[in-house]
């Protein structure tokens, strides 16, 4: 039996969407983000990041400056005792239409076999469409985190959950988990 792992967007869902952010000292992880990786960390849950980052394509910023963003989040997230097992991302165009630009599923194809992970028992976090559009092709289960000042319209996603924040979707996620080791 594979492992059981938490997809989650980065931008909206661990940290303040920084506008195609380009520099390490703008990313910042909301105060609960450790805490709730730390929480599916003791919990038996692989934690992989899958993010869209197409500024590499615009030109924005290059992926030596997304790899100091990405370090920085990881030394992070290490200092306060969470652990993410990958990070994952698209430096495409949406107008590439590659095959790894969510909601299209490649990015999450790859983690699967790289940290052999049982999709039916796994989840995707994120605060849009595609982050719940690309858990639906995979077969996970979706959470979508939502607020009064979300941009979207609820009734055009098919979330399983909708929560408020990273750390209510974990909660969520430890419910359910739990209900269904005690069965």
């Amino acid at each position: 039996m594979g492992n059981k792992a938490v997809f989650l967007d980065r931008d909206g869902t661990i940290a303040p969407d920084v506008h195609y952010c380009s520099r390490a000292e703008d990313f910042n992880l909301f105060s609960f983000t450790a805490k709730a990786i730390r929480m599916l960390n003791n919990h038996g849950f692989k934690v992989i990041i899958i993010t869209n980052q197409s500024g590499i394509a615009r030109g924005y910023f290059t992926e030596e400056i997304l790899s100091t963003i990405h370090e920085k989040m990881i030394r992070e997230l290490t200092q306060k005792g969470a652990t993410l097992d990958g990070v994952y991302y698209c430096p495409h165009h949406p107008d590439e239409h590659c095959v790894c630009r969510k909601p299209n599923t490649d990015l999450v194809r790859r983690a699967v076999l790289d940290h052999d992970i049982e999709i039916e028992q796994s989840f995707v976090i994120g605060d849009s469409p595609v982050d719940i559009g690309m858990g639906k092709r995979v077969g996970c289960k979706t959470i979508l985190l939502w607020n009064a000042s979300s941009p979207i319209e609820l009734k055009t996603i098919n979330s399983d959950f909708i929560v408020p924040n990273l750390l209510a979707a974990v909660f969520t996620i430890l419910r359910i988990s739990l209900a269904s080791d005690s069965q």
